[in-house]
Formats: structure tokens, sequence, C-alpha cells
């Protein structure tokens, strides 16, 4: 976690020196999501591009592990009494909208022995489910498919209860999306002030490593806000030597 007041006096103090522009909170609360955002999409990238390359004994320097540290914050499961409470999608009581906080599925599991549902396309779930005995899914082997924000998962005609072929999962294995993050203030006068006990303060959710990087990146978009060139240059510019130091 990173203090969201951190982030935020740090920003202002580069952003006012020699009185160059100031941050309102409003516009802090916009940068900042769209900051997290951005860095955590690009774990996914970066992730990526490391697991083609073969990687140290070193644990603590391994990139790959790294990466998978920063990720696994956001991991979490989903039982049956969460899926249950998942949308509807259409007419069949076990199709299900995946919910808007799921970024990415990792496994989905069925049954009571939590048998692991092979993950396939649309074509190929289609002929598993009705090209005959031999590739049917069974209870112990069930499939799930994963399209258009929805998720279906067949276990074949021996799993119960089931409707046209579909069950239910019994666990979600899933990345969430970072929490929205909020600079919680009141205001005496005109000025703006850190309200630490505020219900709407929200911290970033990011690996404390990242702390450099998000100043970097809303110093960015307040310079480009402010129409103040020389701030959002020198945000870009220590975004892009904080890059360059983390892939080396």
């Amino acid at each position: 976690m990173i203090n969201v007041d951190t982030v935020y006096q740090t920003v202002q103090a580069l952003a006012n020196k020699e009185q160059r522009g100031y941050v309102t909170p409003q516009e802090f609360n916009l940068f900042a999501n769209q900051a997290q955002m951005e860095i955590f999409e690009q774990y996914f990238y970066d992730l990526n591009q490391v697991q083609r390359v073969v990687g140290n004994d070193t644990v603590y320097s391994d990139v790959d592990d790294i990466l998978e540290e920063k990720i696994q914050i956001f991991e979490d499961t989903d039982g049956p009494v969460n899926i249950n409470g998942y949308i509807q999608a259409g007419s069949n009581p076990y199709l299900r909208e995946i919910p808007d906080y799921i970024y990415r599925v990792e496994a989905v599991y069925y049954g009571p022995n939590y048998s692991k549902c092979e993950i396939l396309n649309t074509k190929d779930f289609k002929a598993a489910m009705w090209g005959g005995y031999l590739v049917n899914p069974t209870i112990s082997r069930p499939i799930v498919n994963i399209r258009n924000n929805t998720f279906r998962v067949s276990a074949g005609p021996n799993a119960t209860p089931q409707f046209n072929g579909l069950v239910m999962p019994s666990e979600i294995i899933y990345i969430r999306r970072p929490i929205k993050v909020e600079w919680g203030y009141f205001v005496v006068g005109d000025k703006a002030l850190w309200d630490s006990n505020s219900t709407k303060t929200r911290h970033f959710e990011l690996h404390g490593s990242e702390e450099t990087e998000l100043v970097y990146k809303i110093l960015k978009y307040a310079g480009v806000s402010i129409k103040r060139t020389d701030i959002a240059q020198a945000g870009q510019i220590g975004e892009q030597t904080q890059i360059q130091q983390e892939k080396q």
C-alpha cells in the first residue's frame, strides 16, 4: 500500500516549485486513478515480455518473480456464495456475467472436489459439449468458456443440477482491479486539508516500489491539465528514467 497523502504532497511540492501551478484535489484524484491503472495494466505486458527470457536463480533479482509479487497483491477468490450473486446473463441460470471488479480470470473450479476447469475458446467449448462421449466434459474434467464478459461451465451429462449442459462453478480465482484511489479532504476557507479519517479516503494498493513512478505519472498529467509543458516534461522525464532503471 502507498499512502495517498504522501503522493499528493509530493506532487503538490513539485508542481508548486517556483509557483508554477497547483493541482486541485479533484484533479489529483482523477490523475491518481489513471496513473494507478496504467501501472497495474503494464504489469501484464511486462510479464509477457520477461517470461520469454530465461530467469535467474536469485528470486529478488528475477524480474519475473518481482512482477508476480506485484500482481499477487490483487489476486482474490470468489466461492459459491459470491458466484451465485453474479448477474444472470440471458435465460440460462448458469450463464453469469463477470463482475466489473474482475480484471482477469486465472482459474475456475467445479464440484465438491474442486476439479480445475479447462479454459476453452467458443469453438472448442461447443465441440467438447456436443462432440460425443470421447470429448465430452466430465465432473472430474470440466470445461469453461469465457466470452462477451460472461462465463459458462460444463461438466458433462452426469453433473447436477444443470440447465442445457451448463452448471455453476464452485470457485473462481482472479486478478481484481485496484480499488479507486481518493485523497479525502475538508475545506477551511479556500484551502483543502487532508482528512485522514474521511470515509472517502482510499490509499493506493500498488506495491510500495511504485511510489516514485506514481508521482511522475500524476505530475505529467497535471502539467497537461494546467497547461505547463515544463511540469509535464519533468514528469515524463522522471517517469522514463524510473522505468529504465527498473528494466536494467
